[in-house]
């Protein structure tokens, strides 16, 4: 054997030998309370309802909805963010299920409360697609197009009856100019001041939303691209994120999570207020659906993807992954 000196000199490799030598010098990890789970209940059914492009994800019953929520709590998970999908009948022009107290996803936020009281962070979208008959996320114009400072006033509706409702946290969603501070003002006026706001500060408008739009009932014709962000655009998002800071955020999050995790990072270095990443729809189906196909080791893919969106900079990761993940991490 020929022996050149001392090299290699540096031998990274000794601190992979292992598998508890690579878990000790990890530098990311996983753990339950970075998790939030995104859960679906919709109205009118008695037995919860599968979705067909998310293997494993149902629409929930309120009782199925309930019973998720303990199971997170078990678990560790910090989070759940709620959407409601109300039946087609109710869906309108202005979204007015949305804002009604009565409505489903207010019906579900005082049900999970009732449920897990404040061992849960209870999280609700504040958006109008789901409650529209046209799918858009605000108020139409005779045009057509999405009227920003009409959908401003239903937004502001929206936070109250949330709040409300019993809502730790409300995620304005639909990527109008303003909103954060309108619903920040909706909610200090009404005698909310402790609810947060979870900003979705740069939401792309991508093609991976797919399933979402089955998970949800929505009713969408056309796209969102005059107000989700476009996906070749950076130094945007960092616009955005100075906009939701200045109007009052507490935390902020980019959406879709893996095919951006450059913009996550981005936003993780230039913020001091928490940031979370949601791992979307079609995120999780590829996954799933590769699995299912043999192409890939199901558990080890998923765990290797959110520990890339967390190594990017994200505190909080919304995954339908979150209780499933949070045992594992529980059993580990």
């Amino acid at each position: 054997m020929t022996v050149y000196g001392n090299f290699p000199g540096s031998r990274p490799r000794r601190l992979r030998t292992t598998p508890a030598m690579r878990r000790m010098v990890a530098e990311t990890r996983l753990d339950p309370a970075n998790l939030i789970l995104p859960a679906f209940v919709r109205e009118g059914i008695d037995t919860p309802v599968a979705i067909s492009a998310m293997p494993g994800v149902q629409q929930h019953t309120l009782d199925t909805l309930r019973k998720a929520a303990v199971e997170a709590v078990s678990a560790g998970v910090s989070g759940i963010m709620l959407f409601g999908v109300p039946t087609d009948e109710k869906k309108d022009a202005r979204g007015t299920a949305g804002t009604d107290p009565d409505g489903i996803l207010q019906v579900a936020l005082r049900a999970v409360r009732e449920e897990v009281g404040d061992d849960l962070v209870v999280m609700s979208d504040l958006c109008l697609d789901e409650y529209t008959d046209h799918g858009h996320c605000g108020v139409l114009t005779a045009e057509g197009r999405v009227d920003n400072d009409a959908t401003l006033e239903r937004y502001a509706e929206m936070a109250q009856v949330q709040a409300d409702a019993g809502a730790h946290v409300v995620g304005p969603s639909g990527m109008m100019d303003g909103q954060v501070g309108v619903v920040r003002d909706a909610l200090d006026q009404t005698g909310h001041e402790d609810v947060s706001i979870l900003a979705y500060t740069a939401k792309y408008s991508s093609a991976f939303y797919g399933p979402f739009r089955e998970a949800v009932g929505s009713s969408l014709k056309g796209d969102r691209k005059t107000y989700q962000q476009d996906p070749a655009n950076a130094r945007e998002s960092l616009r955005e994120l100075a906009l939701d800071l200045e109007e009052g955020a507490d935390m902020v999050m980019v959406k879709p999570a893996g095919p951006y995790l450059d913009i996550l990072a981005k936003v993780a270095d230039s913020v001091d207020v928490p940031v979370a990443a949601y791992q979307i729809s079609g995120e999780y189906a590829m996954i799933e659906a590769a699995a299912e196909k043999g192409w890939i080791d199901r558990d080890a893919a998923i765990m290797e993807s959110l520990t890339g969106i967390r190594r990017a900079g994200a505190q909080m990761i919304l995954t339908y992954w979150a209780t499933e993940v949070a045992q594992r991490l529980g059993r580990a």
